[in-house]
């Protein structure tokens, strides 16, 4: 069958900020933080230093993956231009997200440019404590005079929303400001990413976040689940158990599957990613349909 994958990232230049201060690349796939840490960030199929659509559209076709979303933050540095350059380069295999810091004194400017100029009609905000905006920001209410600003302004454009909020314990995992946030803005679409990013032994608190989340303009997507239970080895039981709870709680026509490339397929292969979930016994061929094609087709290419 035919795949969309709803979280990817391009890199045109590795300019990431975050808890660590400036994310810089430094050869082989690696980047160095500001503190000294190394980490792998693209793997060798994708890349040295940056991450091509061009690059992103040949592993697409060796897995039969028809299309993507691509989605933005400050872990690999904000990515508008060349988001919506790839998507005027390939209109029938991306589209795209822009982001922006709300607290940027040009915001207004900044965001004409995004959506009236470029014309998007996706957002993404990363709000976690690693590298995303409360990383140095601080804490930001997810329901505070910024947050509905920025919630205004999106559903008043027909936007889709889309938030990372980190990890259960940090301070950006705000689910009852968030579950505010959507109640104050029924007609808006929002998706939340990894389904809540939860980690070995954190069941409890995903039955909670979810719960407290599954509302008729919510959907999810579950990139990265693998990779969060680490070092678990594919197939990864407790990332189809944890697919088993989402879908016990949302339903499968509000799930989305994402891989989070590249960074994910520097510890595992696109295959893995994919199957983990494609192949388990989670979902029926029905529900399989919609999880890996049909739900991101509605909710991202259908607001075209």
């Amino acid at each position: 069958m035919k795949i969309i994958d709803a979280h990817v990232h391009l890199i045109h230049t590795l300019a990431g900020w975050g808890a660590q201060g400036e994310l810089r690349a430094c050869g082989g796939g690696k980047a160095v933080w500001s503190t000294g840490e190394v980490i792998q960030m693209i793997p060798p199929v994708l890349g040295e230093n940056c991450v091509t659509p061009e690059a992103v559209v040949k592993l697409m076709d060796e897995h039969e993956v028809e299309k993507a979303v691509l989605l933005q933050g400050s872990y690999y540095g904000f990515q508008n231009e060349y988001t919506w350059e790839a998507m005027k380069r390939y209109p029938d295999r991306f589209v795209g997200a822009a982001a922006y810091d709300p607290f940027c004194l040009q915001r207004d400017r900044i965001r004409a440019r995004l959506f009236d100029d470029h014309g998007f009609k996706i957002v993404k905000f990363e709000v976690s404590t690693g590298s995303g905006l409360m990383s140095y920001h601080g804490y930001v209410d997810l329901f505070g005079e910024e947050m509905q600003e920025a919630y205004r302004y999106a559903d008043e454009r027909g936007h889709v929303f889309v938030l990372d909020i980190g990890r259960k314990d940090a301070m950006s995992w705000q689910i009852e400001a968030l579950r505010k946030a959507v109640l104050a803005h029924p007609g808006m679409i929002f998706v939340i990413c990894h389904i809540l990013a939860p980690r070995p032994g954190e069941e409890d608190a995903l039955r909670n976040g979810l719960g407290r989340l599954a509302l008729p303009n919510v959907w999810f997507d579950f990139a990265a689940l693998a990779a969060n239970q680490r070092p678990e080895p594919f197939p990864y039981p407790t990332a189809v158990h944890y697919l088993k709870i989402a879908k016990e709680i949302l339903g499968a026509d509000r799930l989305m599957f994402g891989s989070d490339l590249p960074s994910t397929a520097c510890r595992d292969t696109y295959r893995h990613l994919i199957g983990y979930a494609m192949d388990s016994d989670v979902f029926t061929a029905q529900e399989k349909q919609l999880v890996f094609h049909d739900t991101a087709e509605k909710i991202y290419f259908g607001r075209r």
